[in-house]
């Protein structure tokens, strides 16, 4: 399968439309109806984190996303371009046995002034999808979710 790549302007109602075609590409790379669902939930968190971060730090960038097949795995990253803050002192990252790489765990930015936790977002997403790893640098954050696809249950 070729790389699919969407971008989209930093808006909420953006985020609907990344989720169905998520979805679409999923089904199409031959990833099992039963995880669909969880394939449209990931995605839809972390664009939604995404958004967020851009329509703060952003708003003239676009959130990008990047559809595959590696290995026989459907994978999504979601990546956006807003400044990360750097960890606070005592912070620590989840341990939900995902892969973290460079990660501030304050929220980054995020979630900064709500009532949701830092991290509460990457903690929904590491629930829905095999395998996650976020990279966060300077220049922002990298989101990558992967589930099987067709070719690793057959």
């Amino acid at each position: 399968m070729a790389t699919v790549e969407v971008t989209f302007t930093p808006l909420p109602a953006h985020v609907r439309t990344a989720r169905l075609v998520a979805t679409a590409v999923a089904r199409r790379s031959g990833v099992d109806e039963s995880l669909l669902d969880e394939v449209r939930l990931a995605v839809g968190e972390a664009c939604s984190r995404a958004v967020e971060a851009h329509r703060r730090h952003c708003p003239a960038e676009p959130v990008k996303i990047e559809m595959t097949e590696q290995d026989e795995r459907f994978v999504v990253t979601v990546s956006d371009h807003a400044p990360t803050a750097p960890a606070r002192a005592g912070t620590a990252p989840p341990s939900d046995g995902g892969s973290r790489e460079g990660v501030a765990y304050d929220g980054a930015g995020y979630d900064g002034g709500s009532a949701i936790p830092a991290g509460f977002g990457l903690a929904v997403i590491s629930g829905l999808a095999d395998d996650v790893r976020v990279l966060s640098t300077s220049s922002g954050v990298s989101i990558r979710m992967s589930w099987p696809s067709a070719a690793a249950t057959s």
